[in-house]
């Protein structure tokens, strides 16, 4: 399965999530994406800072004061542990889980079930885990 069809869908496809990016864990490249939902070379960079950090560090300090860009939104982040990211703005919100080479970024909408597409997100990086992405 191409990593485009991972977006479009075990991702989007699912209902659970509207939009979703899967960058590189190194952070300086986008692998497939929904048209639109584009991440900044900084802001790829950053999360890739963040998640390297395993939940302690000065980027993570820099996330629960300032919040998180992605695709240019600013988000209040709620959970950084290990290998995840949750923010939220409003009733909208973020999961970014990184697996072994990649880190998957998806927003969920208004409507969405926080939880189903937590479940998603996370069902699928366990999948590109043990596939040994």
């Amino acid at each position: 399965m191409s990593w485009q069809a991972y977006v479009d869908s075990s991702l989007v496809g699912t209902g659970h999530i509207d939009k979703a990016a899967i960058i590189s864990a190194a952070g300086d490249s986008t692998w497939a994406a929904t048209p639109g939902f584009t991440l900044s070379a900084d802001e790829m960079k950053f999360i890739s800072a963040v998640l390297s950090e395993n939940g302690k560090g000065p980027n993570v300090d820099k996330v629960f004061g300032e919040g998180l860009h992605v695709a240019g939104q600013r988000y209040v982040a709620f959970n950084i542990e290990g290998r995840h990211v949750y923010g939220r703005q409003g009733k909208t919100g973020v999961i970014i889980v990184k697996t072994t080479q990649a880190i998957l970024v998806a927003h969920y909408g208004e409507n969405a079930v926080t939880g189903n597409s937590t479940q998603t997100v996370e069902a699928l990086a366990d999948y590109l885990i043990k596939a040994g992405y």
